[in-house]
């Protein structure tokens, strides 16, 4: 059997990131493929040893706005092919999205946006997760067998943030929001975490503002969603709660295909 282990890490800006130790964090780890959310930079803005680590394949999407959005993809083999965005302008322009296909499976590494600025955002949010479900139904009615992950911007249920209750009406809580992620999961996508652990307390992001991390009051929002044709090769689910550099840590799954 052939052993994958993927990781997911929304940084919070690569470069700071960069300061932090994420190299040495990075091949200390050594996943096969590591997918990045919110890198707020263009590759020119890296030193090369950041821009392309030792022994992967990089893959940068980023929007002209230099210091927002962004993602990359690092991956040990070089996939067969890659795609950025989902091909409707108004989303691709924030460079929140890549699709790299491999042998196994297709990888969606997704940065979703962030609903709570005002209502026109949110409306964006919405129509950018009803776009990526319709990109994603595509290739799931091709028999692919997909890897989705990435910050999600949205906690799915009561379990998955310390204090629900206060944030009812708070984007990233909304019933809406909620429901969306209800339709995913009843769409064939599993949350692959939970498909594992059912244990309350489990973050992935914290707000830095309130140290909120020393008390673990935070919210679990980035997520490894696979189809239903792929959860037989996921041996494990995992929160690298431990790892700092962020407001958020990393997450991964390791799979085992023949």
């Amino acid at each position: 059997m052939k052993e994958t282990k993927i990781l997911c890490w929304n940084v919070n800006g690569i470069r700071a990131a960069g300061r932090k130790g994420f190299l040495e964090w990075l091949y200390g780890e050594s996943p096969d493929i590591i997918c990045l959310q919110e890198t707020k930079a263009h590759p020119e803005q890296l030193d090369e040893d950041l821009r392309e680590p030792h022994g992967y394949h990089a893959y940068w999407n980023y929007p002209e706005t230099k210091g927002y959005a962004g993602v990359a993809t690092l991956t040990k083999a070089e996939p067969l092919r890659v795609e950025e965005g989902f091909g409707i302008e108004k989303f691709d322009v924030e460079a929140r999205a890549i699709i790299t296909e491999h042998p196994e499976f297709v990888l969606f590494n997704v940065y979703f946006p962030n609903g709570k600025r005002n209502a026109t955002r949110l409306k964006y949010k919405m129509d950018f997760y009803d776009a990526f479900l319709g990109f994603t139904e595509s290739l799931k009615a091709q028999d692919k067998k997909l890897v989705i992950c990435g910050d999600f911007n949205t906690a799915h249920k009561e379990m998955d943030l310390a204090r629900p209750k206060e944030n009812e009406k708070v984007s990233g809580f909304l019933p809406l929001e909620r429901e969306w992620i209800d339709k995913f999961v009843a769409h064939g996508y599993v949350d692959t975490f939970r498909h594992f652990n059912k244990e309350p307390h489990q973050y992935t992001w914290w707000d830095l503002k309130t140290r909120a991390r020393e008390r673990n009051i935070g919210w679990r929002i980035d997520y490894f969603f696979v189809t239903e044709n792929l959860l037989p090769s996921v041996s494990k689910a995992f929160i690298m709660p431990e790892v700092m550099g962020s407001d958020h840590c990393p997450i991964g799954i390791i799979l085992k295909t023949p």
